[in-house]
């Protein structure tokens, strides 16, 4: 399913074809971790499943460069033993899909290079695809002129539907406007949770502070699927 003329929906990715590029975001490894050292038992499963999850959506796509739209990993001011080996792992498997590996910082991310640099991969502010421009969503950067389309991430956008009592929450993508440029908010390649239901919660990014309402919905199921604006949803 496209969201603009150049952008697909490829599961938890978007694909831009021009581009032979894919964009995910909001991985958040080593949270199992950061679970145990608060006392909850969990099994080390993330990462497996992360790399399922992602050779499913990478796997027919023709690829020179991927791109993971910050959050790469969960601690924020330090690096967890799991977040040292998992990161490593994943650059070494997202690398044997592509030319090119662009990881754009998170607010997660703020020690991210310490471990990237023994890969030789460097982390950037916000990357840009031709008129294409990708940034986690935190805060706002300066934005270059000719932009047209603006990818973010952070939120983790999810919507619980409901048929009478029984309810189902997806992982979504919202697509609306933000000064006259089309804004996309993907959904998290976080496989332990869902993620925030937007009919319910507030977002956080400063990108969408004036509110949502006329926001589109697009829900990640076995596909994609258009669930209209949100405001028709509450």
């Amino acid at each position: 399913m496209n969201l603009t003329n150049d952008i697909e929906i490829k599961g938890l990715a978007l694909y831009i074809p021009k581009h032979k590029a894919a964009i995910i975001s909001d991985l958040q490894l080593g949270y199992e971790e950061n679970l145990i050292s608060q006392g909850v038992l969990v099994p080390f499963t993330q990462f497996e499943d992360t790399k399922e999850r992602l050779s499913k959506d990478l796997n027919d796509l023709e690829l020179d460069t991927i791109i993971v739209n910050g959050d790469l990993k969960h601690e924020f001011g330090r690096i967890s033993r799991q977040e040292w080996k998992d990161v490593l792992r994943i650059i070494d498997f997202l690398s044997s899909f592509c030319k090119n590996l662009i990881l754009v910082k998170g607010n997660h991310d703020i020690v991210l290079s310490s471990i990237t640099k023994k890969k030789g991969v460097g982390v950037v502010d916000s990357f840009q695809l031709g008129d294409i421009f990708i940034t986690h969503g935190h805060e706002i950067p300066e934005i270059p002129k000719g932009v047209k389309s603006i990818i973010i991430g952070h939120d983790h956008p999810a919507v619980k539907l409901r048929d009478g009592d029984v309810s189902e929450t997806y992982k979504c993508y919202l697509k609306g406007k933000w000064k006259r440029k089309t804004l996309i908010v993907q959904p998290s390649s976080f496989l332990l949770t869902e993620g925030t239901d937007v009919l319910h919660y507030t977002l956080k990014s400063p990108f969408l502070e004036k509110g949502i309402e006329n926001f589109e919905i697009f829900v990640v199921a076995d596909k994609p699927f258009y669930f209209g604006k949100l405001k028709d949803l509450r």
